[in-house]
């Protein structure tokens, strides 16, 4: 292979530095996400364990609603990045509008139910009549959350598909610190507040999200100019878009919905494991969680430049690009697995845990030195490189397939049932990652991944063609 040939396929300098430009932002914002939900934790653990139990059970509910925007989002930045590199500013419109349009759907869906049977909802999360009442009150302040994040979140993923990187992380820093004020003031009742406990973390974080909104909803329509979007676009005609839109997005929710869905039977299964499993993987959770924030910087950068290079009608430099980002999340996967390594015993000495919780741990740090590898790998194609060419349903297939046939069973099966280590429990529980890596590795190198994403001009003269 000839030199420049290779640098085709390894990237330049400039191409390292637009990757980096996008993921480092999106990177310390979900850095800023752990931090926020660790501080929450810590200043209502005083509180006692019926009440940071109602909240932690509470917060997976608005987990789901916040993944369904998630994916809402994701599945617009499809077209979003494609009609931004194709500068096709009236299909971009649209799809944004449509996106918000389905976004306030499901606000008010969620805001309705959560006003009318919010102990209903606490009870599928917890049989503890304490932590349901607790619950129950939390999330009645958390209603006008749901208006907040479900137009925020999207938004911002919108932003990013076209370059605006920054402006998501200044919202998140400062919201971050409003968040861990008003914890303090409403929490403990400082300043003169009365003290609300619960409810004044559910407060806190009710302001944060007000405050984002306005943030990034308000620089959207009045200061942004890379899409020029505002407030009068939200009534505009989006012509046949809906159904290209639905075509790209509706895999990508349904896939990240089932996946967050799966992620809560495993914790279940954990929990029927034992107590001593689940105090083990506790131990463990930040280290799972920042051992993969780099890893989502580049999915969605891999995502933002794949969809723009296509747009701009770059297929095989997309192809070629490809080869890079799937090389650039094997290189991280590895740098986070030789931190976890150095870091293990450290993090294992710091905690005051049973002797067999901290060697069960060790033995589940083991597990994510290797899982962390090809989950980086898995990362960058399904949620950056793949989901950008429009290959979504066939993503949408290997994330039910794959976590529900064979990650959900096998991890039951060997906790449960085989009661094999503790390591090849974990192992078994996150096979996914490692079929999946590898399956897109395949999917990659075949090309079938590049779809051409109609413009909304072309849906429209399709449609007249067919009527004449």
């Amino acid at each position: 292979m000839k030199l420049s040939t290779l640098k085709e396929y390894l990237g330049d300098k400039v191409f390292y530095k637009t990757m980096l430009k996008i993921a480092i932002p999106v990177s310390l914002q979900s850095l800023i996400t752990v931090g926020v939900n660790l501080m929450d934790t810590v200043m209502l653990s005083s509180m006692g364990d019926a009440q940071l139990s109602a909240s932690s059970q509470a917060g997976q509910f608005i987990t789901l609603f916040m993944i369904m925007c998630m994916g809402l989002g994701m599945g617009a930045s499809v077209l979003t990045s494609r009609y931004f590199g194709m500068k096709e500013e009236h299909s971009l419109k649209s799809t944004i509008t449509i996106m918000f349009r389905i976004a306030l759907i499901f606000a008010v869906v969620f805001m309705i139910v959560t006003a009318l049977i919010p102990s209903q909802i606490m009870s599928v999360f917890s049989p503890d009549r304490e932590v349901i009442d607790y619950g129950a009150k939390y999330l009645y302040w958390m209603i006008p959350t749901f208006l907040c994040t479900g137009i925020t979140v999207p938004a911002t993923v919108v932003l990013r598909s076209c370059n605006q990187v920054k402006i998501p992380l200044i919202s998140s820093i400062i919201a971050f610190f409003i968040n861990i004020f008003c914890n303090w003031v409403f929490i403990f009742g400082e300043l003169g507040a009365p003290r609300m406990e619960i409810e004044g973390a559910a407060l806190g974080t009710l302001i944060a999200r007000v405050f984002e909104l306005v943030f990034i909803f308000g620089y959207m329509v009045i200061f942004d100019k890379n899409i020029g979007y505002r407030i009068r676009h939200l009534f505009m005609k989006t012509g046949g878009l809906l159904s290209e839109f639905l075509r790209i997005s509706v895999p990508v929710i349904i896939s990240d919905t089932l996946l967050v869905l799966g992620t809560n039977i495993i914790a279940i299964i954990m929990g029927h494991i034992g107590t001593t499993f689940v105090t083990a993987n506790s131990v463990t959770a930040i280290v799972q969680q920042c051992s993969t924030v780099f890893t989502q910087g580049i999915s969605n950068a891999s995502g933002i430049i794949t969809g723009q290079t296509m747009g701009q009608g770059h297929y095989e430099k997309a192809q070629k690009q490809g080869y890079t980002f799937a090389f650039t999340g094997l290189i991280f996967g590895l740098f986070a697995a030789l931190i976890i390594l150095i870091l293990r015993q450290p993090i294992l000495d710091y905690y005051q845990v049973s002797a067999e919780a901290k060697e069960i741990a060790g033995e589940l740090m083991n597990a994510i030195l290797i899982t962390v590898i090809f989950q980086s790998v898995n990362s960058v194609l399904t949620k950056g490189v793949l989901r950008a060419g429009g290959d979504t349903k066939f993503l949408m297939v290997g994330d039910v397939l794959f976590l529900w046939v064979a990650a959900v069973p096998l991890g039951a099966l060997a906790g449960l049932v085989w009661h094999l280590p503790s390591f090849w429990i974990f192992i078994l529980l996150k096979i996914d990652q490692f079929i999946k890596a590898i399956w897109c590795m395949f999917r990659l190198s075949s090309g079938k991944w590049l779809k051409r994403i109609r413009t909304e001009d072309e849906i429209q003269q399709k449609a007249l063609q067919d009527t004449e």
